[in-house]
């Protein structure tokens, strides 16, 4: 059964349990592995749309760094 605390693909912060790793990007596109190397979890690749996004296996969230992230689409 789905989780209700879950809203597609990115996860609802749960006080205590969320970790809050806030990482700044300087691109709109950043891969994320989880940071543990075998402990980690596969690559992704996630796009940051307008300022910030989350990781949906490990809840880290990456924010735009200002005046960063013009990749004209790339």
């Amino acid at each position: 059964m789905r989780d209700a605390r879950q809203t597609g693909y990115t996860p609802v912060a749960l006080p205590g349990v969320t970790p809050e790793d806030t990482i700044p990007a300087q691109t709109r596109t950043v891969g994320c592995d989880g940071g543990g190397g075998a402990l980690g979890h596969p690559l992704v690749y996630l796009r940051i749309e307008k300022a910030q996004v989350t990781c949906p296996y490990c809840s880290r969230t990456y924010v735009l760094a200002e005046g960063a992230g013009d990749d004209h689409g790339h």
